[in-house]
């Protein structure tokens, strides 16, 4: 059984204020082209298909489109190809599921609203079945909603998605498939992506433990968890400077006998690549440094000039049209003292946070009562928030 995984489309999505609509055209248009080539029997999509829960009328008839174009695609034993699409953080699952039930008949087949209950889609081939479940975006507070006689003992999202998995169908004799999306403990982000600070939003991987692929979406990064079969698919375009390391592709898996998963990737390019240059002023608009060079690309531009240049944006986007970002350094920006917290948001709790925060803004301690203030607050906060 062979499938491709992609996910975290943000179909509507602007960076630095440019749209990336057209951009998304093509990359899809090339997922389209890939799927011709592989002829997959399944295609999963792990969530965010859209960058906001009401997303812009262009980028719904985009995705539209695209689901059109996959429903026309036949598997390679004959039958349509099944495609399994689930909603992310940045979606409305009410409006990803709408339609669901009539889509199912032409192979489209979309995550309901999460209420506890996730039934399987069956596929076979010669290895016999194989279980695909679609768990879209879940919080503590949903699935406390679903099991309110459990609600006690789910905290935490580890313990929401565990929940969830053990009221699953799993039949460990079947290969079985989990398309989800979430953030799994150890998976490396990207600045593009929704921070949770102190590691609230980390799910264990163990709870995945039962299923023979794991089909993630939320980061944006393609990376394993633990063990191959626990993927990230990554953004199929580049949504931040972070990522301009990252070779975007899409994810090819295919399952034979039970324990047996291969994988491997197939290469995305974009219309315009996403980089970054430096240099003076008076270096980066010589023509002999910019001649040949890809000047479409989308750019982060940081000047050396000891002085500032007037209108350097403007003036620049004359040679660079998509220049997104502009920053200088040199010796008044290093001696900027700024409020940067040394260790990463996500391994330090809100509290901690907080304290360092305001001992930097006010050059001291908070007080006992400002503590005990701050995290009752805080607790108050999370609590309504999962």
């Amino acid at each position: 059984m062979k499938f491709l995984h992609l996910a975290d489309l943000h179909l509507g999505k602007r960076v630095n204020e440019f749209s990336m609509l057209e951009d998304q055209k093509e990359i899809l248009r090339q997922i389209l082209s890939i799927t011709d080539e592989e002829k997959p029997d399944g295609m999963l999509i792990a969530g965010d298909i859209y960058d906001k829960p009401v997303p812009p009328q262009e980028a719904v008839q985009l995705f539209d489109e695209f689901l059109y174009q996959l429903s026309e695609r036949k598997r390679t034993g004959g039958g349509a190809l099944q495609v399994f699409i689930i909603s992310g953080n940045h979606d409305s699952a009410e409006r990803i599921a709408f339609g669901s039930r009539l889509m199912d008949r032409t192979g489209i087949h979309l995550s309901p609203v999460y209420n506890g209950t996730v039934q399987p889609f069956c596929m076979q081939d010669r290895y016999g079945d194989v279980r695909v479940f679609l768990l879209p975006f879940i919080k503590p507070g949903n699935v406390r909603a679903a099991f309110p006689e459990e609600a006690e003992e789910i905290v935490s999202y580890t313990d929401a998605v565990r929940t969830a998995v053990r009221h699953m169908d799993v039949n460990a004799s079947d290969r079985n498939v989990i398309v989800t999306h979430q953030f799994v403990t150890g998976a490396v982000r990207s600045e593009s992506e929704e921070i949770s600070v102190g590691g609230l939003d980390n799910v264990d991987a163990s709870v995945f433990q039962a299923f023979d692929y794991v089909a993630l979406g939320h980061i944006h990064g393609p990376q394993t968890i633990g063990r191959e079969s626990v993927r990230y698919s990554g953004t199929p375009l580049k949504y931040s400077f972070s990522e301009v390391k990252q070779q975007k592709s899409v994810s090819i898996v295919e399952l034979l006998a039970k324990g047996t998963v291969r994988i491997r990737t197939r290469e995305l390019v974009p219309v315009h690549e996403m980089r970054e240059i430096r240099g003076s002023y008076a270096e980066l608009t010589a023509r002999q440094n910019y001649a040949g060079t890809q000047v479409q690309d989308y750019l982060h531009i940081t000047l050396t000039d000891e002085t500032d240049i007037p209108d350097a944006i403007g003036k620049l986007r004359t040679i660079y049209p998509n220049l997104m970002k502009l920053d200088y350094d040199n010796q008044r920006t290093r001696m900027h003292q700024s409020l940067e917290l040394k260790d990463k948001t996500e391994h330090r709790s809100p509290l901690e946070l907080f304290r360092e925060f305001y001992k930097r803004q006010n050059n001291q301690e908070m007080s006992e009562e400002q503590r005990n203030f701050m995290k009752e607050m805080i607790e108050s906060i999370w609590e309504n928030e999962s």
